[in-house]
């Protein structure tokens, strides 16, 4: 049995040679990204079993995240290689702070072959979680039905449903965003939201008023990233505000999310108090904002407990 499943698209994401505008960017390092693979990646370090359902195209870049996803000790035994469908791509700008702008080429994604009909039951019935995102329903209209046949599925077989709205504007409009994502989440158990994606589905940036709204839907663990912020979360009736963890250095803030919404995963498995949770997630996205690349920073369960001071690191 897999801790945690998830459903979306994989990329071959290119890191530029230097910081600035993308148009002066000579050079470029290959890299796998995906925010749902980035969290198959990032729990399975901290030792949950997981699982990652998709489609890549059938060529060397195909092969490539394939091959990453196994090497990470994920199961992939539901990613199919398509012929005809080319892997998609990221190009990633990195300002000199840390910002980072993206330029996606994913037309014809190969995870457009996969019907709902594709999904296999057993598969999803032998999961604890299904973590999802509103970027795979923004690539086409055609993975709604999947990703709602998808919760059909796991509500069938009580699997938890995590979701991250993970709302990405250049690949739809806010209000499109609004209307797919106002329709999923009534079906949601565990919310991993950032206020501002909220602000979009919700009309709340108040991470109170959001947690309200949540709980009037039914979902029944709240978490919202505050950036440097830190996060608020909410469970069993207690609020917590979680103060940030201060990063070392901020080099490349992708995948910070996908971090922290490991940990909260991570914590919920093993029964921990929201504090412990939202403390450990938190410390987590500070980590992965300190290293170049979308999965690169997200750290193993024991580098986590370095941080945190819990056990000694030793350096030689």
């Amino acid at each position: 049995m897999n801790d945690v499943i998830t459903l979306g698209e994989a990329m071959i994401v290119f890191n530029p040679g230097m910081t600035g505008p993308l148009k002066f960017v000579n050079t470029f390092e290959k890299k796998v990204g995906g925010a749902e693979l980035n969290l198959a990646v990032g729990c399975s370090r901290l030792g949950l079993k997981t699982g990652y359902m998709t489609r890549l195209g059938k060529d060397e870049f195909g092969k490539h995240i394939h091959n990453f996803a196994r090497g990470e000790g994920i199961d992939v035994s539901q990613i199919d290689e398509i012929e005809g469908y080319p892997t998609s791509l990221n190009f990633k700008e990195i300002m000199e702070g840390g910002s980072v702008r993206t330029f996606y080429y994913r037309d014809k994604s190969p995870t457009l072959t996969l019907t709902a009909e594709d999904l296999d039951e057993s598969y999803i019935r032998n999961a604890k979680i299904l973590h999802l995102t509103g970027i795979y329903p923004a690539i086409d209209d055609r993975n709604i039905a999947v990703i709602e046949k998808a919760i059909a599925l796991a509500k069938k077989h009580d699997v938890k449903i995590s979701f991250d709205p993970n709302i990405r504007l250049r690949m739809w409009s806010k209000d499109k965003a609004k209307t797919v994502i106002s329709k999923l989440l009534p079906h949601v158990d565990i919310l991993l939201t950032g206020d501002e994606e909220m602000e979009i589905v919700m009309g709340e940036r108040d991470p109170k008023k959001i947690i309200e709204k949540a709980i009037e839907l039914g979902i029944s663990y709240i978490a919202v990233k505050q950036g440097d912020k830190g996060s608020v979360g909410y469970y069993h009736g207690e609020t917590i505000q979680a103060s940030p963890v201060k990063a070392a250095k901020v080099v490349d803030t992708v995948g910070a999310g996908d971090g922290f919404n490991a940990g909260v995963l991570y914590g919920f498995l093993n029964g921990w108090t929201l504090a412990k949770t939202m403390h450990f997630a938190n410390t987590i996205g500070s980590m992965v904002v300190g290293v170049i690349g979308d999965n690169e920073g997200l750290p193993y369960y024991e580098e986590v407990q370095q941080r945190l001071g819990e056990v000694e690191r030793i350096e030689r």
